[in-house]
């Protein structure tokens, strides 16, 4: 089972937050969050981790923890995951385990709880139902992939259609994506030492955003 975490970059990242946090911010907030993700990655019994992505700080990330790069040559997140995934697949990898680079509370107990269990397909939606944070494939590639911040339902049907009834594991840490400031609020508020955690803090981001003139 090998971990593959799509990482568009730093820059311009988590547009959605445009509205209340600075470029600089939003960079520095995508940083950490990847941070966590792939300490919880690393920490956790996998045959390896790639990190799917083309943007000059991932070789950096890479060697911060120990774990690999792989370039994708196609356009869009769909594709990406798709390509990577074949490339695990080439290398002999039995299995992929699909994570977002914005769950920061990913923990190896949730890496764990995913993996345990896992026969064909597994899916984690986030806290609404609506996307998808994980999706674990044996085979690499065993489903299409539909990628879209809708992606849940998608996803279930696309599983069915090729042949296999989805499992569902709904996890916390996972389940909750930082994209929007409702869940970086929500995130902001629970204690926890997290990079992501320390980074809010440390800049003034987590009160700034608790005040009332923010929401």
């Amino acid at each position: 089972m090998w971990a593959l975490v799509p990482f568009k970059g730093p820059e311009g990242a988590k547009g959605r937050l445009a509205p209340t946090l600075t470029e600089t911010e939003r960079r520095e907030l995508s940083l950490a969050m990847i941070r966590d993700v792939l300490a919880a990655l690393a920490a956790s019994p996998l045959d390896g981790v790639l990190i799917v992505s083309r943007a000059p700080v991932a070789r950096d990330l890479a060697r911060e923890f120990a774990v690999e790069v792989f370039e994708e040559t196609v356009h869009g997140l769909t594709g990406a995951v798709t390509e990577a995934s074949g490339h695990v697949a080439a290398r002999g990898g039995t299995g992929t385990l699909i994570v977002h680079g914005d769950v920061p509370l990913l923990t190896p107990a949730e890496v764990a709880a995913v993996v345990d269990g896992h026969r064909d397909v597994t899916l984690v939606p986030d806290r609404h139902d609506i996307g998808t944070n994980c999706i674990a494939a044996t085979p690499p590639n065993a489903m299409r992939y539909q990628f879209d911040g809708t992606s849940f339902a998608p996803h279930q049907a696309h599983a069915r259609a090729a042949g296999i009834e989805p499992r569902v594991v709904r996890l916390p840490g996972l389940g909750l994506d930082i994209d929007t400031l409702e869940a970086l609020r929500d995130f902001s508020e629970r204690p926890g030492d997290t990079r992501t955690s320390l980074y809010l803090r440390e800049s003034g981001l987590a009160q700034r955003i608790a005040e009332p003139h923010n929401a």
